[in-house]
């Protein structure tokens, strides 16, 4: 960051105001302050005068541009206002309770992506849609996809409705990032070329359903691991320096304060969990996997494939059979999904019901909502078994 130093009107100039030859400008910029002097023919402004006295008596301080961010989901932007704390905000493109699947770009939002020095956004597998708007509007960004990042673990789809204990070990697992200093290979996704299967979508307009997956794909609800998290933080702020350099000391401090709240935040909901351990629930659609991971607390099977698809009358069958057989404790529905759905699952059966948000759709956006979005999922099921 640039701090400019005040330069001093000379005493002569104040006490002879209106005369010739005087300081034509005290020219103030972003990039620092710069006192231009000519001999003028004409009498300065008292105007002009006042303004130059009041920026040096104030001290001068000028600040560099900060870069313009844009984000995709507000999980992931809550990650980003994190790293930005004190110094920008992020622009969140999807906004709270909209379907990442399925939207149709403001004009502001449009707006926020072409002015863009910086897109994160977790993928073309959650969002298939937003992979030709990037390349549109954003063509000038860096872009960051953070699922295909390094570090990141990812996890495969599970296609069957029932889901049995199973071993992720065999995820795809990645380095962490701990390291800061080997970022810069992620500053240009050129690969975007590679998901020229998604090139009929408007570019404005999300039409992909994700009731079909390409088993090349990954479950793109990456965000809902803490872990992940945490390795993101450190991408951001080197994501972040790179273009802007003034305030890596600040990025990298935010991501670091908040590498140690998520890990606090992971023995919350750990210690949350603990009470309830061995009971078990069923998802309304199959989201939830990484934070079942992390937190060692699996799902017993899901409603839906996806949350962009009905599921088929023989799912149905075979998620009221679990229910009944194996007596689970607990049907969770989302909020923007039928309920009439989980009653005809739930009927007849004794399992209650919770709402679980994998999106935080009725939080505040910002550095505050990620956290409360874990917390809120640890929460529900606790309360649920």
């Amino acid at each position: 960051m640039y701090y400019g130093r005040a330069a001093q009107i000379p005493m002569d100039i104040l006490q002879h105001s209106l005369s010739p030859s005087l300081l034509s400008c005290y020219y103030i910029s972003s990039k620092g302050i710069v006192m231009l002097y000519n001999h003028m023919e004409t009498v300065m402004s008292r105007k002009l005068l006042t303004l130059s006295l009041t920026a040096t008596l104030m001290g001068g301080t000028a600040y560099a541009d900060t870069p313009q961010v844009a984000v995709d989901i507000a999980p992931v932007h809550s990650l980003v206002a994190r790293v930005m704390d004190g110094v920008g905000m992020p622009d969140l493109i999807i906004q709270p309770g909209a379907s990442p699947h399925e939207y149709s770009l403001r004009p502001s939002e449009a707006a926020a992506l072409q002015n863009s020095d910086l897109v994160f956004w977790i993928g073309p597998d959650l969002t298939p849609w937003l992979t030709d708007t990037i390349e549109t509007l954003a063509k000038d960004a860096s872009v960051a996809s953070l699922l295909d990042l390094d570090g990141t673990v990812q996890l495969d789809f599970r296609e069957s409705a029932l889901f049995e204990a199973h071993d992720h070990d065999d995820h795809d697992d990645h380095d962490d990032h701990d390291d800061h200093d080997d970022h810069d290979d992620h500053d240009d996704h050129d690969d975007h070329d590679d998901h020229d299967d998604h090139d009929d979508h408007d570019a404005h307009d999300g039409t992909a359903a994700h009731d079909k997956h390409d088993h090349d794909d990954h479950d793109p609800h990456a965000w809902l691991s803490p872990k992940n998290a945490m390795t993101w933080l450190n991408v951001i702020a080197g994501q972040l320096s790179a273009v802007d350099p003034d305030n890596a000391g600040a990025y990298f401090a935010n991501a670091a304060a908040g590498r140690t709240e998520i890990d606090l935040l992971i023995g919350e909901v750990t210690a949350t969990l603990d009470g309830v351990r061995g009971g078990s629930f069923i998802v309304f659609h199959d989201a939830y996997q990484y934070f079942e991971m992390d937190f060692n607390f699996p799902a017993s099977g899901a409603i839906s494939v996806s949350d962009a698809s009905d599921p088929s009358p023989a799912r149905i069958t075979e998620i009221r059979d679990r229910i009944a057989q194996q007596g689970i404790d607990c049907v969770l529905a989302e909020p923007q999904f039928n309920p009439d759905l989980i009653a005809t699952v739930l009927d007849g059966t004794d399992a209650q019901t919770g709402i679980l948000d994998p999106l935080g759709s009725d939080l505040e956006p910002g550095s505050s909502l990620y956290p409360e979005l874990i917390r809120n999922l640890s929460t529900v099921l606790a309360s649920c078994m």
